[in-house]
């Protein structure tokens, strides 16, 4: 199952208010080159940022004799589990073999999620039943639409094992953050260190971005090269902490 209790409040908070693409690069920092999962898109329009950690459902090539339309009726069936056992506040991660021939889910099972308190859901696949989907207030990741059930090509096997989703590692636990540009997978073992330093990367970004809308050039600046704007960005970081206050 996966541990929802030993990622704290103060950390998701963080993850909240930063990008992606900031997320992207503290990585890179560490030698971790892939952790953006490729070819998935919001389904809808992106509200709150989605975080949380990942409780895995793993497809196989489905096989006509093990997969009829009958296994639906098995309450244990691991599709059906997975919707019901995805522990609150964690994402739903599908590694759907970035196959959207066929649906990873629909609308049915997606809202079941949001009424749960799950945090998200992500498929390198597709779902059917977008649009209702994308009415939704939550957070949900996707290839494309699908229409036909995940029956005709995808089985359900696994639950809350490792897999790939979007050719990018997965293990139940490690925590996903979703924006308006997709998804990132960050290592649980190092979320609180990358937290903290996306947050300081954000807050240098913004200065750069105040600065280069009144003129200056990047050059020293993006990245700092020169050590006045090091002086410049502490100036402003502490006219930043008044304003708050």
């Amino acid at each position: 199952m996966t541990n929802t209790t030993d990622f704290s409040d103060e950390t998701r908070d963080k993850l909240r208010g930063v990008s992606t693409a900031t997320l992207c690069t503290a990585l890179f920092k560490r030698g971790l080159r892939n952790q953006f999962i490729q070819d998935v898109r919001p389904v809808g329009q992106v509200g709150k940022t989605m975080v949380g950690p990942a409780f895995t459902l793993r497809y196989i090539p489905a096989r006509e004799d093990l997969n009829p339309i009958e296994v639906f009726r098995d309450r244990a069936h691991p599709q059906r589990k997975a919707v019901e056992d995805c522990p609150p506040g964690a994402v739903l991660v599908i590694d759907s073999r970035k196959d959207a021939r066929a649906a990873s889910a629909g609308s049915i099972l997606v809202t079941r999620l949001m009424q749960r308190g799950v945090e998200g859901v992500v498929t390198d696949g597709g779902f059917r039943d977008s649009p209702e989907i994308g009415a939704l207030p939550f957070p949900a990741y996707h290839n494309r639409p699908s229409a036909p059930t995940n029956l005709t090509l995808h089985q359900a096997l696994d639950i809350n094992v490792p897999i790939g989703c979007g050719d990018v590692a997965v293990w139940p636990g490690d925590i996903l953050v979703g924006d308006g540009e997709g998804v990132v997978v960050i290592p649980r073992a190092i979320v609180d260190e990358i937290a903290n330093e996306a947050v300081s990367m954000t807050d240098y970004e913004d200065f750069v971005l105040e600065r280069v809308q009144g003129g200056a050039s990047i050059l020293g600046l993006y990245p700092m090269t020169e050590a006045r704007h090091l002086d410049d960005f502490e100036v402003w970081k502490g006219a930043k902490f008044i304003d708050r206050t």
